[in-house]
């Protein structure tokens, strides 16, 4: 829940659904979304610039500390597809988030391609912490 009207992390939630089902991030620590844009520039016979930027998708991350084999075994399954010549399907990313105001709002990503980008460091009593990386097409509200 918000606290002093400022939304915080806990106040998020996120189903991650690929071609292989529901894939549950546990020990989720931290979500980022970006819109991404392709920047128009133009130059008129009279001299004035003009700007503008085309909405070009989404981009993000999870990072997570490892708490079981779930991400790793995910990959290992996008890899033996992928040499096995099995074509990969985009999934959806849900996010749901808990306002100030209690109520609810509900987001969705589609088509969105994730990517294994850190599977963790080992060593000594070091936590090991992982990162996914998505591209999106679109950000749809939900409700």
């Amino acid at each position: 829940m918000p606290t002093y009207s400022f939304s915080v992390g806990r106040d998020v939630s996120l189903v991650v659904v690929t071609s292989y089902g529901t894939l549950a991030f546990n020990g989720l620590t931290d979500f980022t979304a970006d819109p991404m844009t392709t920047d128009i520039k133009s130059k008129g016979i009279d001299g004035t610039p003009r700007f503008g930027f085309i909405p070009d998708g989404w981009k993000g991350s999870f990072k997570l500390d490892r708490l079981d084999p779930k991400t790793d075994n995910w990959w290992a399954q996008v890899e033996a597809d992928y040499y096995a010549g099995r074509n990969s399907q985009p999934g959806t990313i849900n996010e749901i988030v808990t306002e100030a105001d209690g109520s609810v709002t509900q987001w969705r990503y589609d088509g969105v391609v994730l990517r294994l980008e850190k599977a963790g460091d080992w060593g000594g009593d070091k936590k090991v912490e992982q990162s996914v990386t998505f591209e999106a097409a679109h950000k749809i509200k939900v409700a």
